[in-house]
């Protein structure tokens, strides 16, 4: 995997938001390698440019300067009706359409397709709804019937409806009680093995870095500061990996089952 091409290569990204004196950049030279196969984690305090970033790896944020590419090719040149089958995206909160059904939720990419087949759309919606630990009794609810875990696993049968190599989950574990994140964690971790998945997250729940992070990549002072192993990122001395990773919540978070204390590492 190692001599494979990057998934995700961002080179010399600057981004620059207002003008003249109004001007402020989010990232300056920032540099990021994502290798096939990845499960990498970007954590950052508020306005370090995390959500921008993933903006950018969408195509929809323009750089000021530098590069994104995306599957061999530049971010940007992702839109259209081909995005979804490289790239899948689980919002926050899921984003579901409200006046869509479960089945039309997961479906709705497909369908802006127009090439296939209502049957075909419907098993393939089935398959993904399954995949996801759904059965094809909740096809037909709402959006506003269904649980905050649901809500999260019908947004990520959306997200793999055209089999994406690339995966980006926005907060995936936010809103979920610990029991429900333990879980989605461990379906995550499964599709992502049984699917050959790369995945570029962003968290700020230790519990689930440490669950399914194969890479952290810190973003602070307008780049990437440090990425390695969580295990590696926590030894760094820096105020906010301190805060972050060996404060109440990173002490907890240690603890648990499987992870290191980073004077392993």
């Amino acid at each position: 995997m190692a001599d494979a091409p990057p998934v995700v290569e961002v080179r010399g990204l600057t981004t620059t938001f207002g003008k003249g004196q109004a001007a402020f950049s989010v990232h300056e030279n920032l540099d990021l390698t994502v290798r096939r196969g990845e499960i990498l984690s970007l954590v950052g305090g508020s306005g370090t440019g995390k959500t921008v970033l993933l903006r950018h790896l969408l195509g929809l944020t323009v750089p000021t300067r530098g590069s994104v590419t995306v599957l061999g090719r530049p971010a940007t040149q992702l839109g259209g009706e081909g995005a979804s089958a490289r790239v899948g995206m689980l919002f926050q909160q899921g984003a579901l359409f409200s006046a869509f059904s479960v089945l039309d939720n997961i479906a709705f990419a497909l369908r802006e397709l127009g090439t296939l087949p209502e049957g075909v759309i419907t098993d393939a919606a089935l398959v993904k709804l399954r995949m996801v630990g759904l059965q094809a009794e909740h096809a037909t609810r709402m959006p506003a019937d269904l649980s905050g875990g649901m809500v999260k696993r019908v947004a990520l049968a959306r997200a793999l409806i055209m089999d994406p190599p690339l995966l980006l989950l926005d907060e995936p574990t936010a809103g979920l009680d610990p029991s429900s994140s333990d879980e989605f964690c461990t379906l995550l971790r499964e599709l992502h093995a049984a699917l050959g998945l790369t995945v570029i997250m962003v968290t700020h729940d230790l519990d689930t870095l440490y669950a399914l992070s194969t890479r952290v990549a810190v973003l602070a002072e307008r780049r990437v500061l440090v990425s390695g192993t969580p295990q590696e990122v926590a030894a760094f001395e820096h105020p906010f990996i301190e805060h972050f990773f060996l404060g109440e919540r990173g002490r907890r978070a240690m603890a648990q089952p499987g992870a290191a204390s980073p004077k392993e590492a």
